[in-house]
């Protein structure tokens, strides 16, 4: 029995508590903030599902960047509610009498399911912004920094005894035709302050198409609006000024707000009042920049091979190019934008599966109306780009403890799973590094405030399977076992979120969605999960024991 493995002492695995982090950090002097954070949440976790919640008529939404605030959308998607979160804390009492880590499987928990909800928000505004004949799309929301004021879309259509003349839907030589599937509508963009209970300002937007859905069409970058119209292919640029949108420029027909002025004192018969703008026959300001850089960029090409091959190419791909359209687009900050030009097909829906198609990224700098560079969606520079600096594309916001989404160019696990991904298109079949670039580059341009800060999807303090959830605010398929958190530092199970059961069996055609919201500090998570016509919410929160 005296054999070499009997004497191999084991490695002692100390369990995380809240006396033990409480007594470290007594005893192992001063310490980083950032690091006493992260020992927190290590030990304070949503360990407790509640199922089917019972919750006012209306749309659960996002909580302000500051975690204070929660928004919803009415029913009838009119109204906007705020709400004021009023803490985990204020549920403490109403959970103390319930045993296990999942409460309303059963009827013992109906006290737990009316009440929880208003234990945790209070009621402060029921603001009206959608005006007459629209309504307000719910996967459409924005926030400031300060989380004093949410920018809303709201869309409607266009009244049957009003008649589109062909100017107004052909405003320049750009305008894309619309179809069923892209039909016009009216759009109006609200500015809420959130904490006067008021509607601010609108814009409004007629006869026009933007896509609103997972802000997609909207941008904001600190106190920069960029709104992008694929009808008429014009992004308009604003500032948020004393409450309200200030117009900074409109990039598409022209790129100054000069150039008009400047045009039209050569050709004077541009401010004609019978002038049709969608018969002119030069290049827009705009794409004519995209079409020189590209030109420039084949002529260097050429003259660094020593031969015309990419200027023939470049000949070659003349009508594709002049094709292109506006698609996409995101801010890189303040001055530069990053622009995704796809075919008319593409852009106007009529194509299933856009992401197989070619398209370009344009960095643009709107300060200066230059072209920076431009890339192909399989280029492997912009790849690469992406990868070592992804949080200037993401641009996310700190929470209040000051954390960010992990991504791969700030957390050794995300960058593990991006690469472990990237691998598994380069070698499928019909893979490659063509392939496996443009299936990454699909991701761009990433739409604003679309992931998540919350601690508990920081990678680097907990393991679980980004199938099921993850930080990027995006409706997942609800899966059959509850979603494992483990802890990265023991490699021991903490929590588990519970998604609902479902009321029917379920089958191989039909698949159930479930998106989650997390609090930006608190151990508190909402999910929102859709069966048939039916939603489902679960409220996933931090329980503690009472002494009685």
């Amino acid at each position: 029995m005296n054999t070499e493995n009997e004497i191999i002492s084991k490695k002692k695995v100390n369990r995380n508590t809240i006396l033990r982090a409480l007594y470290d950090r007594e005893i192992n002097g001063i310490k980083t903030r950032m690091n006493c954070v992260k020992t927190t949440y290590k030990v304070l976790y949503p360990n407790c599902t509640v199922i089917n919640v019972e919750k006012p008529p209306c749309f659960l939404r996002k909580f302000t960047p500051d975690g204070r605030h929660f928004i919803a959308f009415s029913q009838d998607q009119l109204y906007i509610e705020v709400y004021a979160y009023l803490g985990c804390s204020m549920a403490a009492k109403l959970l103390k009498n319930y045993e296990g880590n999942c409460i309303g499987q059963n009827n013992d928990g109906d006290v737990v399911r009316k009440r929880i909800f208003e234990s945790l928000f209070q009621l402060k505004f029921r603001i009206l912004v959608a005006a007459e004949g629209e309504q307000l799309n719910r996967e459409c929301s924005l926030f400031t920094e300060n989380s004093s004021y949410a920018i809303l879309g709201s869309v409607g259509p266009i009244p049957h005894n009003v008649i589109l003349d062909y100017d107004d839907v052909f405003t320049n030589n750009e305008s894309v035709s619309p179809n069923l599937l892209l039909p016009l509508e009216n759009y109006t963009i609200h500015l809420i302050n959130i904490k006067k209970g008021a509607v601010s300002h609108r814009l409004h937007f007629k006869a026009d198409k933007i896509s609103l859905s997972h802000n997609q069409g909207v941008y904001l970058l600190k106190d920069v609006l960029a709104v992008l119209s694929i009808q008429h292919q014009i992004i308009h640029v604003y500032n948020l000024i004393q409450n309200r949108f200030c117009l900074l420029k409109k990039i598409g027909r022209f790129c100054f707000e000069n150039d008009f002025a400047f045009i039209s004192s050569v050709h004077t018969d541009m401010i004609a009042e019978d002038y049709k703008a969608h018969n002119e026959t030069f290049t827009n300001g705009l794409k004519n920049k995209l079409m020189v850089f590209l030109y420039k960029k084949a002529e260097r090409e050429s003259e660094k091979a020593g031969t015309q091959y990419p200027l023939r190419r470049f000949y070659q791909f003349y009508d594709q190019f002049m094709s292109l359209r506006m698609w996409k687009i995101q801010l890189l900050d303040v001055d530069n934008m990053l622009i995704r030009y796809a075919s008319e097909e593409v852009v106007t829906a009529k194509i299933q599966e856009p992401s197989t198609q070619a398209s370009f990224f344009m960095i643009y700098n709107m300060t200066t109306a230059t072209v920076l560079n431009v890339y192909e969606n399989t280029s492997s520079d912009l790849l690469h780009g992406y990868e070592y600096f992804c949080d200037t594309f993401r641009n996310p916001y700190l929470n209040p403890d000051g954390f960010m989404p992990c991504s791969p160019s700030n957390n050794i696990h995300s960058r593990e799973s991006h690469e472990k991904f990237k691998n598994t298109m380069l070698n499928a079949r019909f893979g490659g590094t063509m392939e496996a670039n443009k299936r990454i580059l699909g991701q761009l341009p990433i739409a604003a405030q679309s992931f998540s800060c919350s601690p508990y999807l920081d990678t680097s303090l907990y393991s679980y399977d980004e199938k099921w959830v993850s930080p990027m605010e995006r409706p997942k398929v609800v899966g059959e076992y509850p979603i494992r958190f483990y802890s990265r530092e023991l490699g021991t199970l903490s929590f588990c979120l519970y998604t609902s059961v479902s009321r029917h069996r379920p089958t191989q055609d039909r698949r159930r969605l479930v998106a989650f919201t997390f609090h930006p500090t608190d151990p508190f998570a909402i999910s929102v999960q859709r069966d048939n016509l039916e939603y489902i919410v679960n409220f996933h929160i931090r329980k503690v024991y009472l002494p009685e």
